[in-house]
C-alpha cells in the first residue's frame, strides 16, 4: 500500500514524503516459515551501513491487532523496475534500451549483488539471516529447509519426481564451499531491483524474505535462472543485449575477486527452488480464486519443464 506522510520538520516547515506500507503475509503465505520481522531487521542494518541500497525502514509494527497483520513502513524509492508480468523480455524497461543499455542494466544488477556479497555478515551482525535449525550454513542448510517442507509446496506427481531426482543429485554432489559464508540476498533477480539513471545505477535492492548465509554462487545462480525462466522458460526470446552465462560468470568472478566454483550445482538448486515456489503460487491462485480457472498461467508447468532441462544439463556437465 502506498500512502503520503506529512510531519513538521526541524525548521517548523511541513515535510511530505511518499511511504509504502507492507503487510506480513497471512492468507497467502508463499513460504512455510515466517521471517517477516527478520527481513526488515536486516534492511534496517543495511540502510544504516550504507553500502547496499535499500528502501528506508521507518518503523515495524508487530501487533496484528493494529491493522490486521504486522506491517512495516518503508520509504518510496523512485526508479524503474523490470517487470515480471509480462516478462521484461517482451516489453517495458529495459527492453526499450539499445543493446548497450541492456548490458549496463544487467551489469548494474551484478554490481549491486556483489556489494551484498562483499559484506562480512559477522562484522555486520546479520548472522540471523541463516536458518541453523536446518543444519550447517550453506547449500546443505538451504536444501534441508526446502526438503523438510515439500508437502507445503504441493507439487504435482510429475514435478515431484523430477524434484526428487534433482535433490538426489545435489545430495550426491555437494559443492565444496571453501570460502567464508556471505550474506545472501536470496531473491536475486532484475525484477527485485529499482534502477535509477536509465539503468546505470541500482537505487535499491528489494525483497529479502529469501535471505540466507552461504556462497555468493547461490545468488548468482538465481539471478541467471530467473532470467532464463522469464525467457526460454516461458517461450520468449531473450533480450539481445543481456550477456550470457559465460560472460556473466567471468564478470562476477572479477567482482568477487575470486573464481566461481560449482555453479552447476547452484543452478540446479535454483531450478528446484523455483519449481517449488511456482507450484505454491499456482496452488494459491487456484485455491483462493485469484483468477478465473481458465486464466491461471501454468507457471508450475513452465518451471518443472525447465527443471527437467537443467537436470539433464547438470548430469552431462558433472556425471
Amino acid at each position: 500500500m502506498r500512502l503520503p506522510a506529512e510531519r513538521i520538520g526541524a525548521d517548523g516547515q511541513r515535510v511530505s514524503r511518499p511511504l509504502v506500507l507492507r503487510f506480513a503475509p497471512r492468507r497467502y503465505r508463499l513460504y512455510p516459515w515466517d521471517r517477516f520481522a527478520d527481513e526488515f531487521r536486516l534492511m534496517e542494518i543495511l540502510a544504516s551501513d550504507g553500502r547496499v541500497g535499500v528502501a528506508p525502514v521507518y518503523g515495524y509494527e508487530p501487533d496484528p491487532t493494529v491493522l490486521g497483520s504486522p506491517f512495516v513502513v518503508l520509504g518510496l524509492v523512485d526508479g524503474q523496475v523490470p517487470p515480471d508480468i509480462p516478462p521484461y523480455h517482451l516489453g517495458g524497461f529495459p527492453s526499450e534500451l539499445d543493446d548497450d543499455g541492456q548490458a549496463r542494466v544487467w551489469d548494474a544488477g551484478l554490481a549491486a549483488m556483489a556489494r551484498v556479497h562483499r559484506l562480512d555478515p559477522v562484522a555486520l551482525g546479520v548472522e540471523f539471516a541463516g536458518q541453523p535449525e536446518y543444519g550447517p550454513t550453506g547449500l546443505a542448510q538451504q536444501l534441508a529447509a526446502y526438503e523438510r517442507h515439500l508437502d507445503f509446496f504441493a507439487l504435482a506427481d510429475d514435478s515431484a519426481e523430477t524434484v526428487g531426482a534433482a535433490l538426489t543429485w545435489l545430495r550426491a554432489h555437494p559443492p565444496a564451499e571453501r570460502h567464508p559464508p556471505r550474506l545472501l540476498w536470496g531473491d536475486a533477480r532484475l525484477g527485485n531491483l529499482i534502477f535509477a539513471a536509465a539503468g546505470e545505477r541500482v537505487a535499491a535492492v528489494l525483497d529479502w524474505e529469501m535471505m540466507s548465509l552461504g556462497q555468493p554462487e547461490t545468488d548468482l545462480a538465481w539471478y541467471l535462472h530467473l532470467d532464463r525462466h522469464l525467457s526460454e522458460g516461458v517461450g520468449v526470446a531473450r533480450l539481445p543485449g543481456l550477456p550470457g552465462r559465460a560472460a556473466t560468470e567471468a564478470r562476477y568472478a572479477d567482482l568477487l575477486g575470486r573464481p566461481l566454483a560449482d555453479l552447476d550445482a547452484y543452478l540446479l538448486f535454483a531450478s528446484v527452488r523455483h519449481t517449488l515456489l511456482a507450484a505454491r503460487v499456482t496452488r494459491l491462485i487456484i485455491e483462493r480464486g485469484l483468477l478465473p480457472a481458465g486464466q491461471v498461467p501454468p507457471i508450475d508447468h513452465y518451471a518443472a519443464a525447465l527443471l527437467t532441462r537443467v537436470l539433464e544439463e547438470t548430469r552431462r556437465a558433472r556425471p
